[in-house]
């Protein structure tokens, strides 16, 4: 294991020990447009929080554009994309945190060990052009797609900061209208021109000739002089590993509707690859390149006095800070923590809980605000283990927890028969109705397969087999659409922040739903979903594992743990 002071840095005199209900627990670096710092969900998790700089955040142009972003980024979901968890534009300062990607980026892995080989340079564009289509369905453009961008996990890149980079005023150019990083930009970009999803496949080229060279396809130099080369000149592709230069030159073309788009480009990846893409030999050629995974520090615990320094009432405003005291201890390393196998345990009912974007901190304001406590957690654990070829790279499974069913689980408290008078008959107890003040029983069914033959139904046996395409829910997958969930009756809707799935917030996203399908690739390991049956019977899944048609030339198919509530809505 790499040990944690190489990654995670202790907190300094000057950083915040919370923010946004987020207890902090090391700093994980600085950049243009602020701090990130480590930190973790209530269950545990770990995310990255960066808190925006000072100066950027008093700027109300910049407001204005991180508001919009990072609604954008909330759409974004993929396997190969470091999903926005949580995030508060209205705080002082605004902050956002994402799912935590154990492993180096692009450029300090190339840095660290040299080019990489052809094979891994494939699997990489094979990974990223995965991660852009997740993107570009959302409606976003990346616009600074680089190698420090592209973290290489143990499963594959993921690529982060999408959509943000507008919100940060990066300028490469001397109008300061132009978003990128002058090395990996596209022409129309160095001409500020229209960005299109054509754009980030030239960064794409350009992110993945870096991989193979070392160094930047069109050099260093001051920016304009890179600008310069880049929109007056074509790249130079015998440079380039010669397998690879038919697959460079079709994303590296001047003209934007030249290019190829995410989808041919895993077309081409795929025939690569050929046998080792459906035998699955992406995780070792990420193991390889990204080396041993990181020993990821604990979630602070909260203080026990609840005046301790540092400590944050529950409730309390969403961009709270509080900053630490000098010299004061931050960071206790802790045990290794798979990337994996991060699992959300609502067991863990004493970690902190970020306080709700948007709610303020206000002078004289009460000291804690009582949130609702559920009165009884049901522990249906499905333990997921193993790894399994995702548009060819393999997914790490990550450990299966039934949070849905630990959320909702009915209470109901018993209490020992009254005491009665000598020779008078005890009253018999009356066996327990449902009534409208006890909610709905959770019904966990782990381990279901959906696929292009079988179907799923809310009626008991709710798994048809291969053949049986009666059930309500059902997969159906297409050259040019790709892969989707649909129903002919059913209503689907997934939550806007990720790990939040439980029977009010599937009640809240399908009070108005009426999508019937459901596009399978913005779905990632843990991914949840949220479906209403007429019959008003509400259903949460969560994705384990699936395959994709990008690489994989099996059919495609989805394994996930289903929880339903009996008339529900």
């Amino acid at each position: 294991m790499n040990s944690a002071t190489e990654v995670f840095q202790p907190l300094r005199a000057d950083d915040p020990q919370t923010v946004g209900g987020y207890r902090l627990a090391a700093r994980l670096g600085s950049g243009g447009m602020g701090r990130v710092y480590l930190s973790h969900t209530q269950g545990g998790r770990p995310v990255a929080l960066k808190v925006v700089h000072p100066e950027l955040a008093e700027d109300p142009a910049f407001r204005r554009r991180f508001r919009r972003e990072v609604e954008a980024a909330r759409r974004v979901r993929g396997a190969y994309t470091a999903e926005l968890i949580d995030a508060d534009a209205e705080a002082a300062p605004p902050w956002l945190a994402t799912v935590y990607v154990p492993g180096p980026s692009l450029s300090e892995a190339v840095a660290r060990r040299g080019p990489l080989p052809d094979a891994a340079v494939v699997w990489l564009m094979a990974g990223v052009a995965e991660a852009l289509v997740a993107v570009h369905a959302a409606g976003v453009v990346h616009r600074d797609l680089k190698p420090s961008n592209v973290l290489l996990a143990a499963d594959g890149p993921r690529v982060i900061d999408f959509g943000i980079s507008q919100a940060s005023g990066l300028t490469a150019t001397a109008t300061g209208n132009t978003i990128g990083t002058p090395q990996y930009m596209a022409p129309e970009q160095g001409l500020a021109g229209e960005t299109t999803p054509a754009t980030d496949v030239f960064a794409l080229g350009q992110t993945a000739a870096f991989a193979a060279l070392g160094k930047p396809l069109y050099g260093d130099g001051p920016s304009m002089t890179v600008l310069f080369r880049i929109v007056h000149s074509k790249p130079d592709l015998t440079q380039l590993p010669e397998p690879l230069r038919p697959l460079f030159a079709l994303c590296l073309a001047t003209a934007p509707e030249e290019r190829a788009t995410p989808a041919e480009i895993l077309a081409w990846c795929r025939e690569y690859l050929g046998d080792e893409a459906v035998a699955g030999g992406g995780p070792a050629v990420w193991r390889e390149v990204a080396g041993l995974e990181e020993e990821i520090p604990d979630p602070v615990a909260r203080p026990a006095a609840a005046t301790t320094w540092g400590d944050e009432a529950p409730g309390a405003g969403a961009g709270h800070v509080t900053a630490a005291p000098a010299g004061a201890p931050a960071l206790a390393p802790g045990h290794a923590t798979s990337s994996g196998a991060a699992a959300e345990a609502d067991a863990q009912a004493q970690a902190p809980a970020p306080a709700p974007a948007g709610a303020q901190a206000g002078a004289g304001a009460p000291a804690a605000v009582h949130k609702r406590r559920r009165t009884a957690r049901v522990a249906g654990v499905v333990a997921m283990t193993g790894a399994l070829t995702l548009a060819g790279l393999g997914w790490k499974l990550m450990d299966g927890t039934d949070r849905a069913a630990g959320r909702e689980g009915a209470a109901t408290t018993s209490s020992g028969p009254a005491a009665t008078p000598a020779g008078t008959a005890p009253t018999p107890t009356p066996t327990p109705t449902p009534s409208a003040s006890q909610p709905p029983k959770p019904v966990p069914y782990p381990g279901l397969e959906l696929n292009e033959k079988n179907s799923i139904s809310f009626k008991e046996p709710v798994q048809h087999e291969d053949g049986d395409r009666t059930g309500d829910i059902r997969m159906k997958c297409g050259l040019a659409s790709g892969c989707r969930m649909e129903s002919d009756a059913s209503v689907f809707s997934m939550p806007q922040k990720a790990g939040t799935g439980n029977l009010e917030t599937c009640r809240e996203e399908l009070e108005f739903a009426k999508k019937n399908d459901l596009t399978l690739h913005v779905l990632a390991a843990g991914s949840e979903v949220c479906v209403r049956h007429p019959s008003g019977d509400i259903a949460l899944f969560v994705i384990g594992i699936k395959s994709a048609p990008g690489l994989s030339k099996d059919p495609s198919w989805l394994r996930a743990d289903m929880t339903i509530w009996r008339a529900a809505s």
